[in-house]
């Protein structure tokens, strides 16, 4: 039992606010309470705050409730991914939440990168990202999901993932993508992930059909990725069984788009090539 809830798990939040302080955003608010935690920032590309997050080292367990509160000021640029994949155990008690709330102001970005989730066989997690957008807001974030460890001949043969995340900007909601599964039914599913045991998807405010096509052109080699535009917001989707293949992918398609939302060249996170 954990002294801070007196329930099972953990509890734990994570504050982080940043602004830019003349040509550099800093992270200037940053409040801790349980296992969640970031790395000082790095700066490889000048202005942008490259932000590594630390989840709790053992994995997300059994009633584990964690929560994130990200805000982007105007101007400011950040970049935040994860040293290595997050693991969410088998559990025989309650659901492990995690809420991540992300507020990106006008004319600020973020680019939300984290590295795979790993679900094993009879977790019971609920995972909610939402993000709120200013007008002017740019956001570049994905997530990927892995079911089992097909390594290991482990299947996700039992256990309950929900994953949503919400976009809305001035308020106003633009995009719900929910993915949710009990054991296999939906992995096996025609009309799900026919067998596959991973599923990833990427969101970036981007609205230029020329740039959809390019995109549209790098998926062109695989059939179980595609990509589309939605109310302002360029979607792509991908289900693979190696993680490391979609992280390639998302790169990929993280560097054709990135000038044009951003006007930067992308710059890959160093811890990504530990």
């Amino acid at each position: 039992m954990n002294a801070l809830t007196g329930r099972q798990g953990w509890h734990a939040e994570l504050t982080l606010g940043y602004q830019l302080r003349g040509d550099k955003t800093r992270l200037v608010d940053s409040k801790r309470e349980g296992p969640l935690a970031v790395q000082r920032a790095f700066y490889p590309e000048g202005e942008v705050c490259h932000t590594y997050l630390l989840h709790p080292p053992g994995g997300v367990v059994a009633g584990d409730d964690l929560n994130i509160d990200l805000k982007v000021s105007k101007d400011a640029k950040v970049l935040l991914t994860t040293p290595g994949a997050t693991k969410f155990y088998r559990s025989i008690g309650p659901v492990a939440e995690v809420s991540q709330r992300l507020t990106v102001a006008g004319g600020g970005s973020l680019e939300w990168m984290p590295l795979e989730n790993i679900f094993f066989p009879g977790t019971q997690s609920h995972i909610v990202t939402e993000v709120h957008l200013e007008a002017g807001a740019h956001f570049i974030g994905w997530e990927i999901n892995c079911f089992g460890r097909p390594s290991n001949e482990e299947r996700f043969e039992t256990g309950q993932l929900s994953s949503e995340m919400r976009i809305y900007r001035d308020g106003e909601p633009v995009l719900f993508d929910r993915f949710a599964t009990d054991g296999t039914s939906l992995i096996d599913s025609s009309i799900g992930l026919k067998g596959v045991s991973g599923y990833a998807s990427m969101v970036a405010t981007v609205d230029d059909q020329d740039l959809l096509e390019q995109v549209q052109q790098l998926l062109s080699d695989d059939p179980l990725s595609g990509a589309t535009l939605m109310d302002g917001l360029l979607v792509v989707r991908t289900i693979s069984e190696q993680s490391q293949e979609v992280i390639s992918l998302f790169s990929s398609v993280w560097r054709l788009i990135r000038p044009l939302s951003l006007g930067k060249v992308a710059e890959v996170p160093r811890i990504w090539a530990t």
